[in-house]
């Protein structure tokens, strides 16, 4: 009897330094209970002539570059996706009242939504969970900065419009298997812009979408496609670019006003013309690259070269024209051509005058000499004044040219860019 005793005690002594076994947490039990018998390769639906419905939500962020080179944006995005799986329904009474909880997306089914227009995949934040409520319902949330392929248009730049698409769609499933819908309305995708970025350089205008099905292999499949609609500001382009070529394109007209024969305008025109230069080259990062077709503020760099090109050529062909040698000028100068054959007549009148005495001859030789090269001078300064007068008429006639075809010039290149911006 006392053996039995002992063993009684040394047992229950035993029992008392052996730590119970801890017991699983409710929602350990709960996520093992879940998918214990998950096969994260069939669908989840009882039934599988019926659809699964996948809720597409996308909330734009930034827009982070435009590469009009290789036509592609790149943005930074929130994605959502909600979808049911009829699997993964649960009663909360029998699980401490949990209504959510959290799962690796890799444990279960996941629709293969893809963006048709992904170039490459940005530096996004892997998120490895999705939450499932007690109804089944599951919401995959992630960011991604994603680079799309876009058809851009750079004509109008930097007063550009943009509108770049993602389209959404099941890769393999066909909308029997795996049907789209949107999570909000469209009105309130379209106007969101809660979260965007709107202090950099391009400004969100709205995000319509829309739903449609296409045929492919004798199979319908969904598709939700939404527009990014942005709009570039160009204040930066407008101070950096446009101002600046203004100014110079003001000072070579202001140059016009310089004397034609001080000799200084053509090297002032000159000067307009490589700092021109210098300023483009400089400044050639700042354009957009496009292979197609060339940007409008490109044709307006191109054209203001050559209106300081034609403003040059012009000066130097006034000031050749004004600096010709004397007996050019004596021959284009009719008042010159008449005043030769007068001092020819006094020759020979002179020369049928009987000979004077000798001192006397010598005297009215010298006469003669002096009357004739005052007479010369005097008409070769008539025929320089009037030479001067035709080419400051010429010069005039051209400067007007000139402001004409630069105003039609100015006028035509804001009217492009008034009716591309309002389009």
């Amino acid at each position: 009897m006392i053996l039995v005793w002992i063993v009684l005690f040394l047992s229950v002594n035993l029992t008392e330094c052996v730590p119970e076994k801890p017991k699983r947490s409710t929602l350990n039990q709960l996520t093992r209970t879940l998918l214990r018998k998950y096969d994260c390769g069939v669908r989840p639906v009882h039934n599988w002539t019926s659809s699964t419905t996948v809720y597409i939500d996308l909330i734009l962020q930034s827009v982070l570059d435009v590469d009009g080179k290789t036509q592609s944006i790149t943005t930074s995005i929130w994605y959502r996706q909600i979808w049911r799986d009829e699997f993964l329904v649960w009663d909360p009474e029998d699980f401490d009242g949990i209504t959510e909880l959290s799962l690796s997306s890799d444990a279960i089914w996941v629709p293969d939504i893809i963006v048709t227009e992904f170039v490459e995949e940005g530096k996004s934040p892997p998120i490895p969970y999705v939450y499932v409520n007690s109804s089944g319902s599951v919401r995959n949330y992630r960011p991604i900065q994603a680079v799309l392929a876009c058809s851009l248009e750079m004509y109008a730049f930097p007063f550009d419009k943009q509108n770049c698409s993602l389209t959404f769609r099941s890769w393999l499933h066909s909308v029997k298997e795996i049907d789209l819908a949107l999570w909000r309305s469209a009105e309130a995708i379209a106007g969101d812009k809660r979260e965007f970025m709107n202090d950099g350089e391009w400004e969100l205008l709205s995000v319509p979408s829309q739903y449609w099905q296409i045929r492919q292999d004798d199979a319908d499949y969904a598709q939700i496609q939404f527009n990014l609609l942005i709009r570039r500001r160009p204040l930066l382009y407008v101070v950096g670019l446009l101002i600046p070529s203004i100014f110079l394109m003001l000072v070579d007209v202001v140059s016009f006003y310089l004397p034609l024969n001080s000799g200084t305008r053509i090297a002032f025109k000159i000067s307009i013309l490589l700092g021109y230069t210098v300023f483009r080259v400089n400044l050639t990062d700042e354009l957009p690259a496009t292979a197609l077709r060339t940007p409008l503020i490109g044709v307006f760099f191109v054209v203001c070269m050559a209106m300081l090109m034609l403003s040059l050529i012009k000066s130097i062909l006034v000031v050749k024209l004004l600096h010709h040698s004397e007996k050019e000028v004596k021959q284009m100068s009719l008042s010159a051509c008449l005043l030769d054959r007068s001092l020819e007549e006094d020759l020979l009148s002179l020369n049928d005058v009987p000979d004077p005495p000798s001192g006397l001859e010598w005297l009215l030789q010298e006469l003669v000499s002096l009357r004739m090269a005052f007479s010369q001078e005097d008409s070769e300064s008539s025929a320089q004044a009037e030479w001067l007068s035709l080419c400051l008429r010429l010069d005039r006639l051209l400067f007007r040219f000139y402001l004409l075809v630069l105003a039609v010039y100015t006028g035509t290149l804001l009217l492009l860019w008034a009716r591309w911006s309002f389009t």
